[in-house]
């Protein structure tokens, strides 16, 4: 008699919202951003899923700011117990309540702090890091190198002042001094224009002149509207760190160390392009659901969510170390890449930094620290 076969269903939804092209056409998404990771974490899950009588699949929903309810309603009505989310903060908080107990609700697209914080759901979880733990991670190097003095330069959009705010806490908490922070406004008009960069060749350098004495300039620009162009157009011949420069990212096509090479290869195999950082995360949620399905078997969902949130789980991803989830805020720990241009210049967190629990969590919002009440 054939083993009976346990399916497990994962939905992927990914929201496009309307917005300002990228300062590089380097930098366009690609259509299958996101899903190509989910592709591939399918694919994956399947494989070892086989022997075990496991089955996967997942769905793949594109949807706006408008429709994106409808669509989440859609596969909630088809009983799908497991959401991975590439959306922003207020749109990922509607959706973790539209699910409530019906589904677990994996964020892996928004860094916004408060989604950990006082925004928080029992139901969510996230495996992409948090505004503080990536400012946290670039802190930790910058400190390490004895780079204290911060000039900081933060957009005019609430999602850069959070940013920003962010990097105020880190250079408190690991010691470094801001000496002067600037708010780039965003005007609008076409910053891919022929003329755009003659206007940054003279607007940023007087942008950036009389500042105080610093290290390096640190850039918050969760928007994409200023950063690109700090490189090389400064005042002062200042290093730039942040959104530009030096950035502190969850996943880069140049990563290859603790097996990395392997991931990267199978992947642009899969979607004939390197991975950002959205694949990279949509991969670690389906494969949270597939390390659970193999750990626990049966396919029941609340011993699967049980044992996801449990310190029993730990979950594999070529960082060098088992990532594990935060109880207090549903946070992924994990290392953080530094990454400048084609290499990765350093990893945080960096070895001089300890903590009594996990090194991981010298990254971002510590257990005394959340406003999170799950």
């Amino acid at each position: 008699m054939a083993e009976e076969t346990t399916d497990y269903r994962v939905a992927v939804i990914r929201v496009v919202a309307p917005g300002p092209m990228p300062i590089s056409r380097l930098d366009l998404p690609p259509d299958d951003l996101g899903f190509a990771g989910a592709g591939l974490g399918t694919a994956d899950n399947a494989t070892t899923g086989g022997f075990l009588g496991q089955s996967f699949s997942t769905e793949t929903v594109l949807a706006t700011p408008e429709t994106v309810e409808a669509e989440m309603q859609k596969l909630l009505d088809a009983g799908i117990p497991y959401i991975v989310t590439l959306a922003d903060a207020a749109t990922t908080v509607r959706l973790a309540d539209m699910a409530g107990d019906q589904a677990l609700v994996i964020n892996a697209g928004s860094t916004d702090d408060a989604l950990r914080g006082k925004d928080c759901r029992a139901n969510l979880l996230h495996v992409a890091p948090s505004d503080a733990m990536l400012t946290d991670a670039l802190a930790q190097y910058l400190v390490w190198k004895r780079w204290n003095r911060w000039f900081l330069i933060e957009g005019s959009h609430k999602e850069d002042q959070a940013l920003g705010a962010a990097y105020r806490r880190a250079a408190e908490k690991f010691g470094a001094t801001i000496v002067e922070t600037r708010v780039y406004e965003d005007t609008g008009g076409a910053r891919r224009s022929d003329s755009g960069h003659v206007q940054v060749q003279r607007q940023m350098p007087v942008f950036t002149q009389s500042a105080p004495a610093h290290d390096i300039l640190v850039a918050a620009d969760h928007s994409g509207v200023f950063a690109a162009w700090l490189p090389y157009h400064t005042w002062d011949a200042s290093p730039v760190a942040g959104s530009a420069g030096l950035m502190p990212e969850s996943w880069s096509p140049a990563h290859e160390a603790w097996g990395a090479t392997q991931f990267q290869s199978r992947f642009e195999k899969l979607a004939g392009r390197p991975a950002r950082d959205e694949d990279y995360q949509v991969w670690m949620a389906l494969r949270v659901i597939g390390e659970a399905a193999t750990r626990t078997k049966g396919g029941d969902f609340d011993v699967m969510r049980a044992f996801i949130l449990s310190d029993k789980f730990d979950l594999a991803a070529f960082k060098g170390q088992k990532l594990t989830f935060r109880d207090w805020d549903g946070q992924l720990r994990q290392p953080v890449l530094l990454v400048a241009g084609n290499v990765v210049a350093s990893v945080s967190p960096q070895e001089e930094f300890l903590h009594q629990v996990s090194q991981l969590d010298t990254l971002g919002v510590d257990r005394a620290e959340t406003e999170c009440n799950r």
